[in-house]
């Protein structure tokens, strides 16, 4: 419920942006800095909230974290200039980047006490509730104000984590990772070899995040300038993306178990990178659509894996992390896009998806032989 209503409200935020820049009056320059706001205050929290779920509990952390995201997401609907959106950004930044962490954190300990490999499972709650959010903040956009909007979203937010929150705060499953991640061993394995596998990880998150990040900006585009494709297909691009990434993930556990993370996370990136050639290569609407779908498939289970290793190895530091540089990955994608296609074109700007995705599946399989080297 927590993954899912992460993704929720995010989409309820991101789908009122336009309205509120234009309640903002801000430019589109003005308005990227302001946006900035919401990664300045994820990136500099996730590794102070690492350091709260190991001396609190992971547990507590997201549920403080689920109340404080609930509201600040009413915030940038009470602003009236570009600078007030930014700084109400950084607060609700820190909430997301907290929430992240910690939920995963809390998931980490969940798939170690079960024993079986269900991470992507909550990556897929994220992804449904993302669409969801998007979906109805759709619906809605013409007949309610951001204000309204995101004031609703405030009720359901707190709802949830009145629902959701007691149940989790009594099922201390923590015993898993908590125990090595509160003791001495752990954190003097990160100053040498695991500090750099868990680095490794993080580099993996991050080839994944910078596809999903670029595939969310520059998909549409690229679509409709490129191949002409009509604007309402054009926008369907991402979402038959998303949709296919949520499938992916909803069967990652499966895949997982019968396959193995190494080969998970080989089979993974490959797919993606032979998708996303189809997909900014591809002469035809409908042929570089099965890209962006074999893209999806491709890398649902990269992320999920790449934090759970990092959690497993680290404990919630190990979180933080992968988290960090992920999120990194998805900042680092839309601009890094940008730029080359000015420099080249954007069919040959997108073609760094797979790049990128080949990385993961080589990064991949080079940490192959991670858990006989980290379980002494």
């Amino acid at each position: 419920m927590f993954f899912a209503l992460d993704g929720f409200l995010f989409a309820g935020w991101v789908v009122r942006i336009p309205a509120i820049k234009h309640q903002t009056g801000a430019s589109a320059a003005t308005l990227g800095l302001a946006l900035l706001g919401v990664s300045a205050g994820a990136v500099i929290t996730m590794m102070l909230t690492g350091r709260l779920c190991h001396r609190f509990g992971s547990h507590p952390v997201t549920v403080v974290c689920g109340v404080l995201l609930s509201l600040s997401i009413a915030l940038p609907a009470r602003t009236h200039s570009a600078l007030a959106l930014g700084l109400v950004l950084l607060v609700f930044g820190a909430a997301y980047g907290g929430m992240n962490v910690a939920m995963n954190s809390a998931a980490v300990d969940l798939v170690a006490d079960l024993r079986r490999p269900v991470m992507p499972s909550f990556h897929a709650a994220f992804s449904l509730g993302g669409m969801i959010g998007a979906g109805l903040g759709g619906l809605v956009a013409g007949g309610l104000s951001p204000s309204a909007h995101l004031f609703i979203l405030t009720g359901i937010g707190l709802l949830v984590t009145v629902i959701a929150g007691p149940v989790l705060l009594r099922h201390t499953v923590a015993k898993p990772a908590a125990e090595p991640a509160a003791g001495v061993e752990r954190p003097k394995r990160l100053s040498g070899r695991a500090r750099r596998v868990v680095l490794l990880f993080g580099m993996i998150a991050l080839c994944t995040a910078y596809g999903e990040g670029a595939l969310a900006d520059w998909g549409a585009l690229h679509l409709e300038q490129d191949l002409h494709a009509h604007p309402g297909v054009a926008a369907a691009g991402y979402s038959l993306f998303a949709l296919a990434m949520t499938a992916g993930r909803l069967t990652g556990t499966a895949l997982l178990e019968r396959l193995g993370q190494t080969r998970t996370l080989v089979a993974g990136g490959t797919t993606a990178a032979a998708g996303m050639l189809i997909g900014s290569l591809a002469p035809t609407t409908w042929l570089a659509l099965l890209g962006f779908a074999v893209t999806g498939l491709g890398l649902a289970n990269i992320f999920p894996v790449a934090v759970g290793r990092a959690g497993e190895l680290a404990g919630p530091g190990g979180v933080a992390a992968a988290s960090t540089l992920g999120y990194g990955g998805m900042l680092l994608g839309p601009p890094a896009i940008g730029f080359l296609t000015d420099w080249f074109s954007l069919p040959a700007a997108l073609t760094t998806v797979a790049v990128l995705a080949a990385a993961a599946a080589a990064l991949g399989y080079g940490a192959r032989n991670v858990r006989t080297d980290t379980s002494e």
